[in-house]
C-alpha cells in the first residue's frame, strides 16, 4: 500500500485513510436513500435505483482510487438526477430510458475528451485566484446543505432563509448543534478521527431525541434488487413515440443532453479544485495531481451508472469531510468503494445514520474550505472581483456550476476593464464565450 498509494509521501497512514474513507461515506450515504426516491418518480424502480446508485458509486470510487490516487469519492450527483426526473421526464414527456441515454452518450463523450486531455486543458485553464475561490465556495455551499438538512436553517421563516426557533418541535436541529459543538471539542483537542467520531456519537445521542429511530423487528442485512440493466431507448433520440423521425425530437434531446454535459463537467472540475486545494494535493505545477485519472473514473462512473439504470455520476463535495479527517490518497476512496459495495446488504444499518448527524461535518468542513481565502488577492479588483462572485454564487444559487460559470465570465470582464488582456489564457476565453451562450439560450428559451 505504500508503494502504490504513496502514504508517507502525502504524510499520511492507514489508519488516517480508513478513518478518512468512512468520514466520506458517511457524509454522502444520504445519497443511497434520496436518488431512489428521487428517480422512482419517474417510473423507475426504487429497490433497482438503490441497487445502481451503490454500485455506480462503488465503481466509480475504485476508479478514482487506482486511476488517480485521490481521497475524492463519487455517486450519482443531486441537481442532475432531479433535472433527471421532474425536468426530462415529468417536464418534457420522456420516458425513462431516453433520459438514460443521453446520460450514457455523455459518459462515452467524457470518456473521449479525458482521453484526449480536454477537460484536463479545462481544468488548467482556470486562474490560479479562481481556483482557490472555487474551493472557498465549495466550503459555504456544503454548509448551507448541512445547515439546510439539519434544519437549523429554512426558508420558512419569513425571509429568503433564517434560522429556526430551537425548541423541542425542532429536535433534529437542536442534535445537529449538539453534534457541531461536540466536533469543534473533539477537533480543537486534536483527537484523530474528530469527525468521524462526531457522526457516530451524534447517531447515538440522536436515539432519545426521537431523531435516530430504530425500527421495530429491525434487521441489519437485505438483499439487493436487480437493477434497470441497459434500459436504453436509442430510436427515441430521432424518433416520435409513433416511430417518425423528427428534428424537434432531435433538438429536444440535444437540450437534455448537453445540460447533463455542461453541469457535470463543471461540477466535477469545482469539486476536484475543492478537495485538491484543502488537502495540499498539486503536483510541481500547482495543478490537481493525476487529473486525467480523475476526470477518467467521473466519466466510466457515468457510462457504467447509465448501464445500470440511474443518473449522472460525479464527484462529491463531500469528500471534503474525508480530506478534513486526514484523508490524502486512494485508498480512503478504496474504502468508501468498498462501504458503498457493504450497503448493498447493509441497507438498512447505514439509513439509521440521520442527516443532523452528518450535518456538523458538513458544516463543520466549510470552515476547513474557508482557509484558501487569505491566498486571493482583494487588493486587485481583476483578481478579488471574479473570485467573489465565485465564492458568493454557489451557495447562493446552490450550484458549484453556476459559480465556475459566472467566475470565468467575470474574469474575463474585469481583466478587461483593468486592461490586463494578455492575462487571460485561450481556453478561458472560449470557456467565457461558450457561458455566455449558454445564458443566452437559457434566457431566450
Amino acid at each position: 500500500m505504500e508503494k502504490f498509494f504513496k502514504l508517507q509521501e502525502r504524510g499520511t497512514t492507514v489508519s488516517k485513510e480508513l478513518v478518512g474513507g468512512i468520514t466520506t461515506f458517511l457524509a454522502m450515504a444520504y445519497i443511497l436513500a434520496v436518488n431512489p426516491s428521487i428517480l422512482s418518480a419517474s417510473g423507475m424502480s426504487w429497490g433497482a435505483v438503490f441497487t445502481a446508485t451503490a454500485l455506480s458509486a462503488a465503481i466509480a470510487t475504485l476508479v478514482m482510487a487506482f486511476c488517480a490516487n485521490l481521497p475524492v469519492a463519487l455517486a450519482p450527483g443531486l441537481g442532475l438526477n432531479a433535472f433527471f426526473t421532474y425536468t426530462v421526464v415529468l417536464g418534457m414527456g420522456c420516458s425513462y430510458q431516453l433520459a438514460l441515454t443521453a446520460v450514457l452518450l455523455e459518459g462515452i463523450l467524457f470518456i473521449i475528451l479525458s482521453l484526449c486531455g480536454v477537460r484536463e486543458a479545462i481544468i488548467k485553464s482556470i486562474p490560479e485566484g479562481l481556483k482557490k475561490a472555487v474551493a472557498v465556495g465549495i466550503g459555504l455551499f456544503i454548509a448551507i446543505i448541512g445547515l439546510a438538512n439539519a434544519g437549523i436553517v429554512s426558508t420558512e421563516t419569513g425571509t429568503l432563509i433564517g434560522y429556526v426557533n430551537f425548541d423541542m418541535a425542532n429536535k433534529a436541529a437542536i442534535v445537529a448543534i449538539i453534534g457541531l459543538i461536540l466536533t469543534i471539542v473533539l477537533y480543537t483537542l486534536k483527537v484523530p478521527g474528530a469527525i468521524l467520531i462526531g457522526i457516530i456519537i451524534t447517531t447515538i445521542i440522536g436515539i432519545p431525541f426521537g431523531v435516530t429511530t430504530i425500527p421495530e423487528n429491525f434487521k441489519p442485512f437485505s438483499a439487493p434488487s436487480a437493477p434497470h440493466f441497459f434500459a436504453f431507448d436509442f430510436k427515441g433520440i430521432v424518433c416520435t413515440p409513433a416511430g417518425k423521425f423528427s428534428f424537434a425530437v432531435l433538438g429536444q434531446f440535444f437540450v437534455i443532453f448537453f445540460t447533463f454535459l455542461f453541469t457535470d463537467l463543471f461540477d466535477t472540475i469545482g469539486t476536484l479544485l475543492g478537495v485538491a486545494e484543502q488537502g495540499n494535493l498539486k503536483d510541481e505545477n500547482g495543478e490537481v495531481q493525476n487529473v486525467k485519472g480523475a476526470l477518467m473514473a467521473d466519466a466510466v462512473g457515468t457510462a457504467v451508472g447509465a448501464c445500470l439504470g440511474t443518473s449522472t455520476v460525479t464527484s462529491f463535495v463531500e469528500s471534503s469531510s474525508g480530506v478534513a479527517a486526514g484523508a490524502r490518497t486512494g485508498l480512503a476512496s478504496v474504502t468508501t468503494g468498498v462501504l458503498f459495495l457493504l450497503s448493498l446488504f447493509l441497507s438498512p444499518l447505514f439509513f439509521l445514520i440521520p442527516s443532523a448527524a452528518t450535518a456538523p461535518a458538513l458544516i463543520f468542513v466549510g470552515y476547513l474550505m474557508m482557509k484558501s481565502v487569505v491566498d486571493i488577492k482583494f487588493d486587485d479588483p481583476t483578481e478579488g472581483i471574479p473570485a467573489f462572485i465565485t465564492i458568493m454564487t454557489m451557495p447562493f444559487s446552490y450550484s458549484i456550476a453556476k459559480g465556475i460559470q459566472w467566475g470565468i465570465i467575470s474574469y474575463v470582464i474585469a481583466k478587461c476593464a483593468g486592461k490586463k488582456v494578455k492575462d487571460i489564457p485561450v481556453v478561458t476565453w472560449i470557456l467565457a464565450a461558450i457561458f455566455l451562450a449558454d445564458i443566452i439560450f437559457e434566457a431566450c428559451k
